[in-house]
């Protein structure tokens, strides 16, 4: 934000040095980029954050110099003198699309003359970077740098209207008569625009758009249309400030590509209760530069301004947060002078009632209403009992200005007094209590996995969250709907939600394969978008992994994963049922009966598709039912001193048992002595076997916590699981 000292004196005093001002500035968050000499001005620029879009004018950052010197904060009143005949008679404003516009004001000036700008108001504008094109124009740019409110000027004579009926020229002949309409509405299927630049758009429908009772003169809060710009001819103008919708603005501006001073305003939210001063302070410059004549009353439509809760500071978090004590007096001046409203109240009684603006129509119509407020931001809205209590002197209980979104809480308040009495004259040691802060349940997990990870061997990735349209088709496991679009890409072509994480990280595992890179062990924490209908995406945090090792190997580390959190619930597994990975080397896991996630090595295809060279096997698990399931208590397990005795088998089974079976099987047989089980092989023969049949290769470890087991303990375990599997899976031991 470039702002010109020589335009500052206007409204603060400023006798001290500029290298204090920048100092100060700095200090209270408007971090200054540099200063340059233009014309005899200083150009200064200021790094406004998009939290305070009420530092994006002249007077804004005017208003934090009073407010760090004490000054008193000047600002013109903008009371334009009037004509007799009605803008209602003059001009009709409907608003169609109340999502996109919240509110639209129009005042008409008759009888003006385009000329050159004054030389004042051409160095002020030049100082800043805007180059002088007429008064008119000059004059609309001029009110946006000083308020930050974005206006636009349309040459009221090119404006159409329906016809109204008829009347008489000076010749008495009849002629039809209409009254130019304002229309704000959705643009039509394949509607475009001319723009002041002399470059056709093409609209979509979520764009807002500011027409006439014909064609389009305007894309909202964008830029003006050519066929309705001001000329040397041009007599009379319709003067219009709006609030328009930021999220509407910021897509528009960019899938158009087309930013402007006034985009960058309604993307960060103007002033609601500033819109009216805009337009008055315009037409009392036009009046005051061009000339002509002002049609009584405004057209203002739409919402009303939102009303602002009151918030109570007290004064005692001052010294709680800060560290130190700040007099009361100051801390009310401090307030005060950020444009803050002090309400009274007393022990025991409510607060006062602050003047309410007048009702704007909520829908379509037409208003024609007076003057205002004289300032910017000077409507205030209507303040009931606040629920907070507090003693007189103990606290300040204050309305936040129209200007001032940001301020919502107490916390809020704090910082404003720290930032404008100086963050200085805090001490490097002054003693602020602390309150110790407790992991979340999910920061502790996710911490716990990402332990047993990286001690696995595995690297974390970060990956984005928008991916392309191959992306998101190559593999959604979780969901068969459409995935969520961005209107706008992130990256070329990346404009669909993902679905999942592995097509990402398979992504990632690809690029380092070209860079010859030999261990590519990769795991990712994040969110996957699955659509719900009409309603918002399930925001699933998933764990996602990409390795080179076999199935059996990335299967043993989502166990470990699960093990170091002892969920309640038994881990299952079944057929995984997805086509990029092989039927053989995969399964989907369960834990208690709820999907968890799925496991597989990729088929030749899946590797083919991603275009990797060496294997790859991959595994995302849905990881809210860990969290919620996962035992984070600490636990003791003494070890036994006792030695494990270890058996191997060999169990022939049908080609459709799967090893998990088994191995629960296994596990459930083993009661108390179990201590491990690890599956060695897969065996496959049909001459010794049989059609069908396969052999499953495990060795069990067993223990006995109270003494030495012996073999003859040991060989009536086996022979149990044994007995369990033959009944159960219809196993046959084959003897090694």
């Amino acid at each position: 934000m470039l702002v010109s000292w020589n335009w500052l004196k206007q409204y603060v005093l400023l006798d001290m040095p500029l290298a204090e001002v920048e100092q100060r500035l700095m200090m209270a968050g408007l971090n200054h980029e540099g200063t340059a000499e233009v014309g005899g001005d200083l150009a200064i620029d200021l790094e406004v954050t998009s939290n305070r879009p009420d530092c994006l004018g002249h007077i804004g950052i005017a208003r934090e110099i009073a407010a760090l010197w004490g000054r008193p904060l000047q600002i013109p009143a903008a009371r334009p003198a009037e004509g007799k005949t009605s803008v209602g008679e003059l001009v009709k404003v409907r608003i169609d699309c109340p999502d996109l516009c919240y509110r639209y004001n129009a005042r008409v000036i008759r009888g003006i003359k385009v000329g050159p700008s004054p030389a004042w108001m051409r160095r002020r504008l030049e100082t800043i970077g805007l180059t002088p094109i007429n008064n008119i124009v000059d004059i609309s740019n001029y009110v946006l740098m000083e308020c930050g409110q974005p206006l636009h000027t349309f040459d009221y004579a090119k404006l159409r209207g329906a016809e109204m009926g008829t009347g008489t020229l000076l010749r008495s002949e009849p002629v039809p008569i209409s009254v130019p309409e304002i229309i704000v509405r959705r643009p039509r299927p394949g509607e475009t625009i001319e723009a002041i630049d002399h470059k056709t758009y093409a609209l979509e429908s979520d764009m807002c758009l500011i027409a006439d009772a014909a064609d389009a003169v305007a894309i909202g809060g964008v830029m003006g249309g050519a066929a309705t710009e001001i000329s040397p001819g041009t007599t009379a103008v319709l003067i219009e400030a709006a609030e328009f919708d930021p999220i509407s603005i910021r897509s528009t501006a960019r899938r158009l590509n087309l930013h402007s001073d006034s985009s960058y305003r309604f993307e960060r939210r103007i002033d609601p209760g500033g819109t009216d001063w805009a337009s008055r302070r315009c037409c009392e410059l036009i009046l005051e530069i061009a000339g002509g004549q002002l049609a009584a009353g405004a057209i203002d439509v739409g919402q009303p301004p939102p009303k602002r809760e009151p918030i109570v500071l007290r004064y005692g978090q001052l010294k709680r947060i800060l560290g130190i004590d700040v007099e009361p007096s100051r801390v009310r001046e401090i307030l005060v002078a950020l444009g803050n409203v002090e309400a009274e109240r007393e022990m025991g009684k409510s607060f006062g009632r602050c003047p309410h603006p007048s009702p704007l129509p909520k829908g379509e119509g037409t208003e024609v209403r007076p003057h205002p407020n004289p300032l910017p931001g000077g409507e205030r809205t209507e303040v009931g009992p606040h629920p907070g209590a507090f003693r007189r002197g103990e606290g300040i209980c204050v309305i936040p200005p129209s200007w001032r979104r940001d301020l919502t809480r107490e916390i809020d308040l704090i910082e404003e007094v720290a930032r404008i009495h100086g963050y200085e004259k805090i001490p490097e040691d002054v003693g602020v209590p602390m309150v110790p802060s407790a992991r979340s349940r999910e920061d502790r997990v996710l911490a716990k996995i990402r332990h047993v990870l990286t001690a696995a061997g595995f690297d974390e990735a970060l990956t984005i969250s928008v991916v392309d349209e191959a992306t998101s088709a190559a593999l959604s496991p979780w969901t068969d709907s459409e995935p969520l679009r961005s209107l706008t890409p992130v990256l070329r072509g990346a404009d669909r939600l993902r679905r999942s994480l592995i097509p990402s990280l398979l992504g990632v595992r690809r690029t380092n394969e070209a860079l010859a890179n030999a261990e590519i062990e990769l795991f990712e924490i994040a969110k996957a978008y699955l659509p719900r209908g009409h309603k918002l995406p399930e925001e699933a945090l998933m764990l996602g992994i990409t390795s080179g090792r076999d199935y059996a190997t990335v299967r043993g580390v989502i166990e470990a994963v699960v093990e170091a959190l002892r969920p309640t619930g038994e881990l299952q597994a079944g057929d995984a049922g997805i086509d990029l990975l092989d039927p053989d080397r995969s399964c989907q896991l369960r834990l208690g009966g709820e999907l968890l996630g799925f496991v597989g090595q990729l088929r030749p295809e899946g590797l083919k598709q991603f275009d990797l060279r060496g294997p790859a096997t991959v595994a995302e698990i849905k990881l809210g039912a860990l969290i919620q399931t996962a035992n984070l208590v600490p636990r003791y397990v003494p070890l036994s001193p006792y030695p494990a005795v270890t058996r191997d088998l060999n169990l022939v089974v049908d080609e459709s048992v799967r090893w998990a079976d088994v191995a629960a099987t296994v596990r459930a047989n083993c009661g108390p002595y179990f201590e491990d089980l690890q599956y060695r092989d897969t065996y496959r023969d049909e001459k010794r076997l049989g059609p069908g049949k396969k052999s499953l290769l495990l060795s069990i470890a067993l223990r006995w916590s109270e003494g030495t087991m012996t073999s003859q303990q040991a060989d009536q375990i086996r022979d149990q699981i044994v007995a369990a599997c033959r009944e159960k899976h219809g196993a046959e031991l084959r003897m090694m």
